[in-house]
């Protein structure tokens, strides 16, 4: 019996002792939930949208991980408003009560805010409310937070995964989301609507998002502080991400490298997402040396955690920077354009070296 299998059984436990539980209004037996980790493309998001489709029970829930705990903040604060000591214990009352299945698509954990509720939270979750957590993720648990501030206060989380869900790997040798965008080049030019066309439509094979309700897909705030040695949170540096979905994230240029941006902005994103779109690629001028110099360093981080590109660009790569200060090092940005159209690179999985 698979993973899946099992916890779908014993949420819907119609044995005479499930039964008589739920006759008698008892609260039906906790089951240990799954954990599915593995590279991007290995039909993780499909299995599931299985289970979750064919689950009989009624108080279940699908919810996309970085929307979960955005929720979760915003609860938090309300019972915090009330004065009423800890907030976390009736907040995973109230998620329990609409709930007894919890289905999380892309656990990612990118901010301290997160991770220093977590182990709290679910453990509320998992073993006061006997909430089923069923979750997909890139990472094995212990890669989750990885080089985070205050890890150390993370891993009490990590413990209650191995503990409490079932861990399964699947990493298997095909990477089911490049069959979906097979025949689409990843580098498009001239800017204008039919290159926007074009990596729109790779945006929705690549996220399943109906194309139709476009103007709903959801944005994130990536935490920075961490990676730069603060504390993150309410106070804490963020990056506005415009589109965020299952890994996938859509930037404009101008946000990218036309405003005062950093390594730590460029490495929160290559750690966060397996693919990044950016519209709007210049040409640059002499005079742009600053957003040069920041596209460079954009680009260098992304070729080494090996994330997938997608482009709107006014020339090829070679044409994109062709005099200036820095022009001649920009030559290497090039390369490393060209290569990350290739198939070779396309299908490297997200942080794993050539």
């Amino acid at each position: 019996m698979s993973v899946l299998a099992r916890v779908q059984e014993g949420l819907e436990d119609k044995t005479e002792i499930g039964f008589l539980a739920r006759l008698l209004g008892a609260s039906p037996r906790r089951v240990c939930g799954a954990y599915l980790w593995g590279g991007v493309g290995r039909g993780k998001s499909m299995l599931m949208d299985l289970f979750h489709a064919t689950l009989a029970i009624e108080d279940k829930r699908r919810v996309h991980f970085h929307a979960f705990m955005q929720e979760v903040h915003q609860r938090i604060r309300a019972e915090r408003e009330k004065e009423v000591g800890d907030p976390i214990a009736p907040v995973a009352a109230a998620l329990a009560r609409d709930a007894r299945c919890l289905a999380f698509d892309e656990m990612v954990v990118n901010n301290s805010a997160d991770a220093m509720i977590m182990s709290r939270l679910f453990r509320a979750l998992i073993c006061k409310e006997g909430v089923t957590v069923v979750t997909t993720s890139n990472r094995p648990p212990e890669g989750l937070y990885q080089d985070g501030l205050n890890r150390e206060l993370f891993l009490p989380f990590i413990d209650l995964l191995a503990r409490e869900l079932s861990v399964t790997r699947l990493d298997g040798p095909t990477d089911y989301r490049l069959e979906r965008i097979g025949g689409l080049d990843t580098w498009h030019t001239p800017i204008g609507p039919e290159a926007t066309a074009t990596v729109r439509e790779a945006f929705f094979r690549l996220t399943d998002f109906n194309p139709e309700d476009a103007a709903h897909v959801p944005s994130a705030e990536l935490d920075v502080s961490s990676l730069e040695g603060h504390e993150g949170g309410a106070g804490g540096r963020t990056l506005h991400v415009p589109k965020s979905l299952k890994g996938v994230a859509v930037f404009s240029f101008k946000r990218l490298c036309g405003e005062a941006r950093g390594a730590p902005d460029y490495l929160a994103i290559a750690r966060a997402y397996h693919t990044v779109f950016i519209v709007g690629i210049p040409v640059m001028s002499p005079e742009m040396r600053n957003e040069a110099a920041r596209f460079v360093t954009l680009i260098d981080t992304l070729y080494e955690h090996r994330v997938k590109l997608f482009a709107t660009a006014a020339a090829e790569p070679d044409e994109l920077y062709p005099a200036g200060d820095g022009a001649f090092e920009f030559q290497r940005t090039v390369s490393r354009l060209q290569e990350m159209q290739s198939a070779q690179y396309m299908a490297l999985g997200h942080g794993q070296p050539h």
